[in-house]
């Protein structure tokens, strides 16, 4: 099934999709679209310098607003299932695998965690999310290990920690503390 906005958005039923979305206003005018892999590395890239405008996920209570709010998707919500997240300082990685629309999940996760994270701001009135998200259709077991990978290992590429499980808004850093908790 496919829905479009600005971005096509492809949705296999039964398969994970790795999605991505960002703070209002975090890519300079210049940046390109992203309609492909090596076009979403460069985005990626420059989120992960976070040299242009708002990085208000640096702050950890809104981290931890964003990442509860993920979390709450899969355990409250029933609206996925999560194998991977990381909340980055202006932008989020997840990995999914949805039990209702894409769109829907989206809509619920983006819309809680904005509302979430202006209060603790005392923001109003202003975007917090950039409207659109990328996504992409996870097409076999590798390709899932290698985005959930990516995904756990974003703020070692980034040079925010060590390793992964360091990185306290993470699946990576949740699942050791499951297991040594």
């Amino acid at each position: 099934m496919m829905h479009r906005r600005n971005l096509p958005h492809w949705c296999v039923d039964g398969a994970a999709i790795f999605l991505t979305w960002r703070l209002f206003g975090t890519l300079p005018n210049s940046a390109k679209r992203v309609l492909d892999g090596r076009a979403f590395r460069e985005a990626d890239r420059e989120l992960d310098r976070a040299a242009t405008g708002p990085s208000w996920l640096s702050q950890g209570s809104v981290a931890e607003c964003v990442a509860q709010t993920i979390e709450r998707a899969e355990t409250e919500r029933r609206l996925c299932s999560l194998p991977a997240f990381v909340v980055m300082p202006n932008h989020v990685h997840i990995l999914i695998s949805p039990r209702t629309e894409l769109h829907c999940i989206t809509k619920w996760i983006k819309g809680t965690s904005a509302r979430g994270a202006n209060l603790l701001l005392g923001r109003t009135g202003s975007p917090f999310w950039q409207d659109e998200s990328f996504d992409h259709w996870v097409r076999d077991h590798w390709e899932f290990e290698k985005v959930r990978r990516y995904i756990e290992n974003n703020p070692v590429s980034a040079g925010l920690v060590p390793e992964p499980e360091r990185w306290p808004y993470s699946s990576a850093c949740r699942q050791k503390l499951e297991v040594t908790g």
